[in-house]
């Protein structure tokens, strides 16, 4: 029977993963942006599947799919063929390594974490690392077929938890679960839970300031990495300079001008 509902559960995670429709940006894709990665930036990308139009309506957000750069040195050392530089959990696949030719065409935002140790980023790529080969498991149908509606019916309020429903460990088809968990292990925050310290949390702490504490990471989603105010994101129009006065625009009067 389990057999029987993992190629079930392949089948639909394929037809999930195809385009809905012909990606079209939402802004200009940046073709030197592979050198302004760092090891344990994050890479938020805007998906055209039918997972991703799910995805983006839950979290009401553009962000449908995020991944980890690793750098090609750690890929390497990781078996990675060609220019494989990232760590993603994909719903067909598992958590793999891949290139970023991969995002071609695809709407990106680079969120960066600020202030680790190089130690600290290198724990975060062996976490990530040490997850390569672990697959979704797609025997658990429910988990699956919750993605099938394009705009499921589900209250504002319970998007974010409509994506943890079901059995198993659900949370494998979501990438932002793979990379909250590699952050969490270094304890760099993402959207901590603040917490008002006690008298007693004070005087172990040493401290009256706040005290955090860690959402559970099946919580995450791309757009998190967005709206955290741990993450610089990293534009590559600006991080080079940008003089605005050096544009070059039509004049309204231009009959090409739509």
């Amino acid at each position: 029977m389990k057999s029987v509902l993992q190629r079930m559960g392949y089948m639909m995670s394929c037809w999930l993963s195809c385009p809905r429709h012909k990606q079209v940006s939402a802004g200009p894709t940046e073709n030197h942006i592979a050198t302004l990665l760092k090891p344990g930036d994050v890479l938020l990308v805007e998906g055209s599947s039918r997972f991703s139009v799910v995805i983006k309506y839950l979290t009401q957000s553009s962000w449908s799919h995020a991944a980890l750069y690793v750098g090609s040195e750690h890929a390497r050392c990781m078996g990675a063929q060609g220019e494989e530089c990232f760590i993603e959990a994909d719903v067909t696949a598992g958590v793999r390594l891949i290139g970023l030719s991969e995002f071609n065409g695809c709407h990106l935002r680079i969120c960066r974490p600020v202030g680790l140790r190089g130690s600290e980023v290198e724990a975060l790529i062996q976490f990530a690392g040490s997850r390569l080969g672990y697959r979704y498991d797609l025997h658990n149908i429910i988990d699956l077929a919750r993605y099938f509606l394009p705009l499921p019916p589900v209250p504002q309020r319970w998007r974010r938890y409509f994506l943890t429903l079901g059995s198993g460990d659900p949370t494998r088809a979501i990438c932002s679960t793979l990379i909250a968990q590699a952050f969490q292990s270094i304890y760099y925050p993402i959207l901590p839970i603040m917490n008002n310290t006690s008298a007693a949390d004070a005087d172990v702490a040493g401290t009256n300031q706040l005290l955090l504490t860690q959402r559970h990471y099946s919580l995450f989603t791309p757009r998190d990495f967005d709206l955290s105010p741990y993450f610089e994101i990293v534009k590559p129009r600006l991080i080079n300079g940008f003089d605005a006065h050096q544009l070059h625009w039509r004049k309204p009067s231009d009959s090409s001008l739509t």
